[in-house]
């Protein structure tokens, strides 16, 4: 199997090019917008907030209470659109390195915001590495755009609003007691995404099963270090109705990885091992789909284009989510009718949401029609 995948990802080369510089071309939709591209020029602002958990969010491998984010706004010829970066610490990333990067990003040399390609190439060529700040870039730009086009993203890119999926609501790693009072409170959402990783993965998913039969994926967050227990593991969770595993061992074990997936009876998604497009690439073979976050890709123009690779690919596509405000759920809502999972709660984790916009209602993503990624900001607390 490891032959068949090298030789797939040398002759991929000529896919994952066309999808690397495809694109939706904004400039020829907007021809006939009026706007005044002589005197308005982007001006970039940004400031830190901190996400208040509602609960201690655990994973297999840490625990916190906050997450560190930096919100963005781009204004533009009367306008402003918002933009998110969400830094949960394996993202590497804080209020200190996102703001250092986005000072350095010069929007007043673009004239036209409409050239999302070439604005967000030089945004990405910046530095290597943060992609959440990067990701707060590409979301105000897109909720600009949007705005200027008068449209959301989901009828700009021509998708029906009706077909959004069920999102899970995510449960951590916990006590009895807890884990019963968490399913409890998420009794709305037909889904339940489970965090495992630990040695109490099976009274996790038994203690809920007192509780519900409904639908659950787990996330192990590459809790499981050897291929058979977590085969074993995936064939117990298979008998209790669980549907889906995220990222079952580290994403360093490539092979172990993909033998699972052979042998599985459920489908495995890659997390922590996809980041960007070239990722799927190498996630082919490997898992049978991935999961597609902002805050890990650099935001809308690159989870479109990785989308498209995947289906290309025969992959399945979840979106993902870290703990957000309602900022970036709402962005990535806006692509959500593409995938088969989703995981669009992180909004519904946090205490003080500055944003109204995307809502789950009876446990679907239900988008609105306001232009743009679809928000508006919250009332004060």
């Amino acid at each position: 199997m490891k032959q068949n995948r090298r030789d797939f990802i040398l002759n991929s080369g000529l896919i994952g090019g066309a999808i690397l510089t495809g694109g939706l071309n904004t400039n020829s939709l907007a021809k006939n917008i009026n706007i005044n591209k002589k005197n308005s020029k982007m001006k970039l602002t940004f400031k830190p907030y901190t996400l208040e958990l509602k609960h201690v969010f655990t994973l297999a491998t840490s625990s916190r209470t906050t997450t560190p984010v930096m919100l963005t706004q781009i204004e533009y010829d009367g306008l402003i659109g918002y933009g998110e970066a969400s830094m949960p610490p394996y993202l590497g990333e804080s209020h200190e390195s996102a703001a250092k990067f986005l000072a350095k990003v010069d929007l007043t040399q673009f004239k036209d915001p409409f050239e999302l390609e070439t604005i967000l190439n030089y945004v990405d060529k910046i530095d290597k590495l943060n992609p959440a700040a990067k990701a707060s870039v590409d979301i105000a730009l897109h909720d600009l755009v949007g705005k200027l086009m008068k449209k959301p993203w989901h009828k700009i890119w021509g998708y029906d609003k009706e077909k959004t999926p069920n999102t899970s609501f995510t449960i951590g790693i916990d006590s009895k007691e807890v884990v019963i009072e968490k399913v409890k409170e998420a009794e709305e959402y037909k889904i339940l995404k489970v965090k495992l990783g630990r040695d109490t993965d099976k009274m996790m998913i038994e203690t809920i099963r007192t509780v519900t039969d409904k639908t659950i994926v787990v996330d192990v967050n590459q809790g499981w270090k050897d291929k058979q227990f977590a085969l074993d593991m995936i064939h117990w969770l298979n008998e209790r109705n669980v549907k889906m595993v995220e990222q079952p061992m580290p994403k360093e074990m490539i092979d172990e990885n993909a033998w699972l997936t052979d042998k599985s009876p459920l489908p495995t998604f890659g997390d922590e091992s996809v980041q960007r497009i070239p990722d799927v690439i190498k996630a082919h073979g490997v898992y049978s789909g991935i999961n597609i976050k902002l805050m890990k890709c650099t935001g809308l123009r690159e989870a479109h284009k990785m989308i498209d690779l995947a289906k290309s690919l025969n992959m399945k596509v979840m979106l993902g989510c870290m703990t957000e405000t309602s900022c970036a759920i709402s962005a990535v809502s806006q692509l959500s009718s593409q995938c088969e999972w989703a995981d669009m709660d992180g909004a519904l984790l946090i205490k003080n949401d500055p944003f109204v916009g995307t809502k789950v209602i009876d446990g679907r993503v239900v988008l609105n029609d306001s232009p743009g990624i679809g928000i508006s900001k919250a009332l004060p607390h």
